[in-house]
C-alpha cells in the first residue's frame, strides 16, 4: 500500500487536469447542443455515466502494473477477433449510421471496435517490443502487417473511419520501434498498390465519402453538404463565438451529429476561433506531456504503449477537426474526449489510464 502511495505522487498532473478540463467541456457542449431536450438531456446522463465508468476502471487499472498484459497478447488478439465479428450475431449486432458495428446489451450499445483499440494497443506494444530487430528488414515489417492486417480488415468491412485509426496506430509504434524509412516505403509502395482492390469492395456510403471529398463542390454528394453546413457554423461563431446554447446552426439542426462527429462545429459556433483554439491547445499540452512519458518510460514496452496512445489519439484529433473544416474525408471518427458516445469515452480514459499507469512507474520512488 505505501508503495502503490508513492506510485501516486508520480502521476502527471498536468494530464490529469488536461484530462478534467476537456471532460468538462464535453458535457458543457453536450448540454448545449441538446438544450432543446433540456438541460440535462440523455446524452449527458450517458457521458458523464461514462466518464464515471471509465475513471473507476482506471483507478482499479492503477492499482496493476501495465506489464501485466506481457505475454497476453494471444489471448487479447483472440479477444480482439471475437469482439469484432460478434456484431454479425444475429439478434446481438445492430446497425447504425450505414455500418453494422455495434452491439445491443439491452439497456445500451457498445462499439466493440473502440474496445479493440485499447487491444490492439497492447497486442502492438508485445509483439514490437519482442521482434523490434526484426523490422531493420522488409520480411519482419510484412509480418508486423500481418498481425495486424486481420483487425483492421475486418473493421474496414463496416467502420473506414476506425480502419484508419488503427493503421495510425500501427505506422506510429513501427516507426518508434525503429522500422527504417526504405524499408516503409517499400510496404507502403505495396499498401497503395492495393488501395484500388480494397476500394471495390468498400460499402457504397464508403466510396460516396472518398468520392465527395475529391468533388467538394458538388453538393449532392454524401457528405459535402454537411461539411459545408459545418464550415459555415465555424465561421459564423467569428473570434468569441455567439455565446454558450446561443448557436443558431446547430439550434437549427444545420450541424449534423453534432453532439458527436461535427463537435467542433459547435464549440466553433459558439466559442468562436478563442473556444476553438483552447480544446486545440489542450490537445496540443496532453500530447506534448505523452511524449514525454515516452521519454521517461522504463522499459521499451510501456514506451511502445504510450507511443500507441499517441498515434490514436493525435490522428482522431487531427482527422475529427479537419473533417469539419473539408480538410480531410468525412470518416465518423469523434474527438477524444469530447464527442458523444460512451463506447468511445471508455476507450479514450482507459487508454490514457495506461499511458498514466507508464508514466507513474517511470520515476524513482521515494518513501
Amino acid at each position: 500500500m505505501n508503495n502503490f502511495k508513492a506510485l501516486l505522487k508520480n502521476l502527471d498532473k498536468v494530464i490529469l487536469i488536461v484530462a478534467v478540463l476537456l471532460a468538462a467541456i464535453s458535457i458543457v457542449i453536450i448540454a448545449s447542443a441538446n438544450y432543446a431536450n433540456g438541460l440535462i438531456s440523455r446524452d449527458v446522463i450517458v457521458q458523464t455515466a461514462a466518464y464515471i465508468l471509465g475513471t473507476i476502471a482506471v483507478c482499479i487499472m492503477m492499482t496493476r502494473n501495465y506489464n501485466i498484459f506481457r505475454g497476453l497478447e494471444k489471448y487479447l488478439y483472440i479477444l480482439s477477433l471475437i469482439l469484432l465479428l460478434s456484431v454479425y450475431i444475429p439478434g446481438l449486432g445492430v446497425e447504425q449510421f450505414s455500418a453494422r458495428s455495434w452491439i445491443n446489451l439491452g439497456f445500451t450499445t457498445i462499439q466493440p471496435s473502440e474496445l479493440v483499440k485499447i487491444l490492439f494497443i497492447l497486442i502492438m506494444a508485445g509483439y514490437l517490443d519482442e521482434h523490434k530487430d526484426d523490422l531493420y528488414n522488409f520480411k519482419g515489417l510484412i509480418k508486423a502487417g500481418i498481425v495486424a492486417a486481420p483487425i483492421i480488415v475486418i473493421v474496414l468491412k463496416e467502420d473506414l473511419g476506425s480502419a484508419l485509426v488503427f493503421a495510425a496506430i500501427w505506422v506510429v509504434m513501427i516507426f518508434f520501434a525503429g522500422v527504417r524509412i526504405g524499408v516503409f516505403a517499400k510496404f507502403f509502395a505495396l499498401v497503395m498498390a492495393a488501395v484500388p482492390v480494397a476500394y471495390v469492395f468498400m460499402a457504397d456510403y464508403q466510396r460516396e465519402r472518398i468520392e465527395a471529398f475529391l468533388h467538394p463542390e458538388n453538393l449532392n454528394l454524401s457528405g459535402n453538404y454537411q461539411v459545408w453546413q459545418s464550415k459555415v457554423a465555424i465561421g459564423s461563431g467569428g473570434f468569441f463565438g455567439k455565446g454558450l446554447f446561443r448557436g443558431t446552426q446547430k439550434e437549427l439542426d444545420f450541424i449534423p451529429v453534432q453532439t458527436s462527429d461535427f463537435v467542433f462545429s459547435v464549440i466553433g459556433e459558439e466559442t468562436g476561433l478563442i473556444g476553438g483554439m483552447a480544446v486545440i491547445g489542450l490537445f496540443t499540452i496532453l500530447l506534448v506531456r505523452m511524449a514525454g512519458i515516452v521519454r521517461d518510460a522504463i522499459d521499451f514496452h510501456g514506451a511502445l504503449i504510450v507511443a500507441g496512445a499517441i498515434g490514436m489519439f493525435m490522428f482522431q484529433i487531427f482527422e475529427n477537426i479537419a473533417m469539419t473544416i473539408g480538410l480531410m474525408p468525412v470518416t465518423g471518427i469523434t474527438l477524444p474526449f469530447i464527442s458523444y458516445g460512451g463506447s468511445s469515452i471508455l476507450s479514450n480514459v482507459i487508454v490514457l489510464g495506461l499511458v498514466l499507469n507508464v508514466g507513474m512507474r517511470s520515476k524513482s520512488i521515494n518513501f
